[in-house]
């Protein structure tokens, strides 16, 4: 008798317990003081209310800050993104956003320009290109800037999708065997080295990376070569679906 009072009694905590846990939500933090000019509040055509309602629909709780990255802010977050960034980030900053990750935190990252994140991308082990592509095959609207990606490493970023589209986007190379070029153009894209606009002797034509991913300790991050895959005008089905499959991946330690 005295174990089935027992279960009697601790029952309810234990339904008490789960029902807690349930009501905590994970924190999606987008972080806006690096000088972001498109945002997750606003809903202009290139500001990210659309991304919002994605992280929102897998189930989690948005939060913006325009404080400097540090250990203490991201002890309540589950996900970083740091999305279009003009201004670099200070090198403690980087060092308590590698901090994050390897505690098991999830790090998406959308590059407007490249360089105000060298310093982060350095630390992930993540190269880039000194300038945006150009294709000449899967043009969006016949804009060699905009193309359509679907040379795709089999991923759970991936799933149920064929293809997404990009709209000015720098090339990206994982220098780390943690950090694998996961999406890539065609073997006819380039990059305007000499700034001629043109396809010149003085280019590069070949295949590039424009997503990298990987794991870093106990946490995972993805670099997207382009920040407007995200962007409220720019979110058709295909890279909608593709950020629901980032919320989950980044918020997820299965495989």
């Amino acid at each position: 008798m005295k174990k089935l009072l027992t279960w009697i009694v601790t029952t309810p905590m234990l339904l008490l317990a789960g029902w807690t846990c349930a009501l905590a939500e994970p924190v999606v933090l987008f972080d806006e003081g690096h000088g972001q000019r498109f945002l997750v509040g606003q809903e202009g055509p290139l500001d990210l209310s659309g991304l919002g309602e994605v992280f929102k629909g897998t189930g989690y709780t948005l939060q913006t800050s325009p404080a400097p990255l540090t250990t203490e802010l991201l002890k309540g977050a589950d996900i970083l993104v740091i999305s279009g960034a003009f201004i670099s980030l200070r090198p403690e900053e980087v060092d308590a956003v590698q901090t994050f990750v390897a505690s098991g935190g999830g790090l998406a990252v959308m590059l407007h320009i490249a360089p105000p994140l060298s310093n982060l991308l350095a630390r992930l082990e993540v190269d880039f290109t000194n300038g945006t592509l150009r294709e000449m095959k899967q043009l969006v609207a016949d804009n060699p800037l905009d193309f359509r990606v679907t040379d795709l490493t089999p991923h759970s970023l991936f799933e149920n999708l064929e293809g997404f589209s990009v709209y000015g986007s720098w090339a990206l190379r994982g220098t780390a065997g943690y950090a694998r070029d996961l999406a890539r153009t065609t073997d006819h894209s380039w990059v305007d080295l000499d700034r001629d606009n043109r396809l010149s002797k003085g280019d590069v034509a070949q295949t590039f990376a424009v997503l990298v991913a990987g794991e870093l300790g106990d946490g995972r991050f993805a670099v997207f070569g382009d920040d407007a895959i995200f962007q409220n005008r720019f979110l058709d089905s295909d890279n909608r679906q593709l950020a629901s499959n980032l919320a989950r991946w980044l918020g997820s330690l299965t495989p």
